[in-house]
């Protein structure tokens, strides 16, 4: 499969007045394939949002070097994109934030419809009303307002303006979580159909393990800004290798109510300002020894970064 996204060695850091530097993205690299769904996942604050918003060029990196297609994903200049890079689509956590509440909905998708006829993969015969019908909508939200539909509606709107870019590559940040229950999975299957459909790839970022094992073909675990086990979603879900992965799936809930937050994994993500040395999990890990504490892990030929594996 050709590979459409490639992040290597990525970092990215906010500045604090008088405090030392945030690293909210610490060496991360990452793939995504055409027609793979790869779901990033993790608790609040490991720099999972912020890493998407470097891959769609939004977020200015320190270092290292993110590929779309070939092509160098810079950050956004004056306001407007590199036209390479409209290929490269957002589906964003807030629908009500992402659309223009004082536009109708038909002249905000036909921006995403523009964008692909500016790199000339304009789909002749699309329109708005096309679009809303691939999303499960109505053709006559074309002439509505954003604040005329519900929250799971404004969603479906928001993927269908990113679909009329024509996408290569979508990128969902936590798309199902201002959501309620009941269009969570709904919207999630609708995001992996269309890629599906398309040939793109799916970067879904989710807090949601349960959901990323039903729509991801791959699943990166995420903490304090680095990736600590990745792999196929089956292998990590059946043999799940780093502790942080393991505490992470023990505390998805289970029908009979059994999944809680377990013992291994006490306390709170510390701050990313002041990261603890060596393995940053070692002060959650009840598995950490000497080597914990003195080095960092590297993710390793396996998919896992824990000194358990290291040689």
């Amino acid at each position: 499969m050709t590979c459409l996204l490639s992040v290597d060695d990525l970092v990215v850091q906010y500045h604090r007045p008088g405090a030392p530097p945030v690293r909210a993205v610490a060496g991360v690299s990452l793939r995504v394939r055409a027609g793979e769904a790869v779901g990033l996942v993790g608790e609040s604050g490991c720099g999972k949002s912020t890493l998407a918003r470097a891959v769609c060029g939004l977020t200015r990196p320190v270092a290292g070097r993110i590929t779309y297609d070939g092509t160098p994903v810079r950050p956004l200049r004056m306001r407007r994109r590199d036209p390479a890079l409209t290929g490269v689509q957002m589906v964003f956590q807030d629908p009500s934030g992402s659309l223009n509440p004082r536009r109708r909905v038909g002249t905000q998708l036909a921006d995403g419809i523009r964008a692909a006829a500016e790199r000339g993969e304009a789909a002749q015969g699309t329109t708005p009303e096309d679009l809303l019908r691939r999303v499960g909508l109505p053709a006559g939200a074309a002439e509505r307002y954003p604040r005329e539909f519900s929250d799971g509606q404004r969603q479906r709107i928001a993927i269908a303006r990113a679909l009329g870019a024509r996408p290569r590559l979508l990128v969902g940040d936590e798309p199902i979580s201002a959501l309620d229950a009941s269009a969570q999975l709904e919207v999630a299957m609708l995001m992996r159909s269309l890629a599906i459909e398309s040939g793109a790839g799916l970067l879904f970022i989710s807090h949601d393990l349960s959901v990323v094992r039903l729509i991801c073909d791959r699943i990166a675990v995420m903490y304090l800004g680095r990736i600590v086990e990745t792999g196929p979603v089956a292998e990590v879900w059946g043999d799940p290798r780093h502790p942080y992965t393991r505490a992470l799936l023990a505390a998805v809930p289970r029908p009979d109510g059994s999944g809680t937050l377990p013992a291994e994994l006490p306390g709170d993500v510390p701050d990313p300002g002041d990261p603890p040395g060596g393995c940053p999990f070692h002060p959650r890990c009840s598995r950490a020894f000497d080597r914990c504490h003195r080095e960092e892990p590297r993710l390793i030929a396996g998919g896992v970064a824990c000194h358990l594996y290291a040689p």
